[in-house]
């Protein structure tokens, strides 16, 4: 599998209690998550078989455990001097990540943090639309027109209005394909102080099963999984507070 530039490439999340998160997502989303590579800093791989789908990265707790999603870029180098040439900033420089790739770690100009990835032999998702792999995403933003303009000239987004996600709500795909790989909104009713940010929604087997898991291994359930057009879906905190969501998707 490979991502053309701004396509949604590779998330990752730093919990304080590794084993604690290791044992919540394996329940929730039937991840194989093993010890960590000390001399990556502890950082694991979790995967579904062989095919890797999330990294997960102790942490100290300097700052809130989010997830942290990647753009694949061609150039790391030139995609972090776009990001600062249209308001975004840059947190962590581009940099060499052994023979894996290269990383940006980076805000929009409303604050949403997300990361860039240059692959070399680490592509990113191996599973994608699939159960336990990467299924959807969406950037709840304060100011969704500022973040189009910001994500248009960095990665040549194009977007299409979904009025049923709300008037401030658009799909955006990559230029020249039409092909929706997530979507940009307001902030859709999130806890006043929520910082914009990027959600991820993962692909489970069988939605209900997965929140019984969240429920029983620390995580919230924010609401009970419901129908929708794309799937059966329900919001949820991990016991750190990361808010993600799950997605039984349609057979079809």
């Amino acid at each position: 599998m490979t991502f053309a530039p701004g396509a949604p490439c590779w998330a990752d999340i730093s919990p304080t209690d590794i084993d604690t998160a290791r044992a919540f997502y394996s329940a929730v989303i039937g991840w194989d998550i093993p010890p960590g590579d000390e001399a990556f800093g502890g950082y694991t791989t979790a995967s579904v078989g062989d095919a890797g789908v999330a990294g997960f990265m102790p942490s100290d707790g300097t700052f809130p455990t989010a997830w942290t999603l990647y753009f694949a870029s061609g150039d790391a180098d030139a995609t972090s001097a776009a990001i600062v040439d249209n308001g975004g900033t840059v947190i962590v420089p581009s940099t060499e990540v052994a023979d894996f790739g290269r990383m940006v770690i980076a805000a929009d100009p409303t604050g949403a943090v997300f990361g860039v990835w240059q692959a070399n032999s680490m592509i990113g998702f191996d599973v994608v639309g699939a159960p336990g792999g990467f299924a959807w995403c969406d950037l709840r933003s304060s100011d969704p027109d500022a973040a189009r303009a910001f994500y248009t000239a960095v990665f040549g987004y194009t977007y299409t209005p979904m009025e049923m996600a709300g008037p401030a709500y658009a799909t955006f795909a990559l230029g020249g394909d039409g092909a929706p790989q997530g979507g940009i909104g307001d902030m859709m009713g999130a806890p006043e102080g929520t910082p914009p940010h990027w959600l991820l929604y993962w692909a489970v087997a069988d939605s209900e099963a997965s929140a019984a898991a969240a429920r029983a291994t620390g995580g919230t359930v924010l609401a009970d999984p419901f129908d929708s057009p794309f799937g059966r879906m329900a919001p949820m905190l991990d016991p750190f507070g990361a808010p993600f969501w799950t997605v039984q998707l349609p057979a079809e």
